[in-house]
């Protein structure tokens, strides 16, 4: 344990209403462009709100390696491998100059995979329980979207998922702090922020 450790974020990579990417979210949010919209994902005609911060033209299978994969996955997973992707990017690092038994994950999220319960449940009233996915519960787990990471770049230290409703991304901060400062870990991958290490285990690339 070493309290003197210092952690810091060297990359990032976000996917928002107003921004698919850290530029245009950057430019966007800058501007005072808003990401709230008229809901297109489904029909809202027999609601009395209708709008919403609608994340819009986003390709789930340009995330990850195998197209298979995406479609085995909840939308809040397909969300967190692309901004884990575009982090890992931005921060320059080079998974082959790092040991993997020391990089963790932590993806925090209020609910998980919302959508493919409702839509399970719906196949379950409908179609009965044969026609259930066998992926249901893989893909609605909150835990799913930091182990599809981990599993993507074959990282292979400390994997967690908080689920602390609106608190939980702040608390995601604050836990891959504590692995890295008393050692648990040498690098990390937040929900929203990227990658987390300490210096003393890698120098980025310039």
């Amino acid at each position: 344990m070493n309290s003197d450790r210092r952690v810091v974020i060297t990359g990032l990579g976000v996917v928002t209403p107003v921004g698919n990417d850290l530029v245009s979210f950057w430019k966007n949010l800058t501007e005072g462009k808003s990401g709230i919209r008229k809901i297109s994902a489904f029909d809202t005609s027999g609601y009395d709100c209708q709008i919403a911060g609608e994340v819009r033209d986003f390709d789930p299978k340009s995330c990850f390696n195998n197209f298979k994969d995406a479609r085995r996955s909840d939308r809040f997973a397909q969300l967190a491998m692309a901004a884990a992707k575009m982090s890992i990017q931005d921060s320059g690092i080079e998974l082959e100059r790092v040991n993997r038994e020391r990089f963790g994950v932590l993806v925090s999220s209020g609910i998980g995979g919302l959508k493919t319960l409702e839509d399970q449940y719906s196949i379950l009233m409908n179609k009965g329980p044969s026609r259930v996915s066998p992926f249901c519960i893989p893909m609605l787990i909150s835990n799913m979207a930091s182990g599809l990471i981990s599993m993507e770049f074959g990282l292979r230290g400390p994997n967690m998922c908080i689920v602390t409703a609106c608190a939980t991304s702040n608390n995601a901060i604050g836990e891959s702090w504590r692995m890295i400062k008393f050692g648990d870990a040498d690098l990390h991958r937040l929900d929203w922020s990227g990658r987390v290490w300490s210096d003393e285990s890698f120098e980025p690339a310039q």
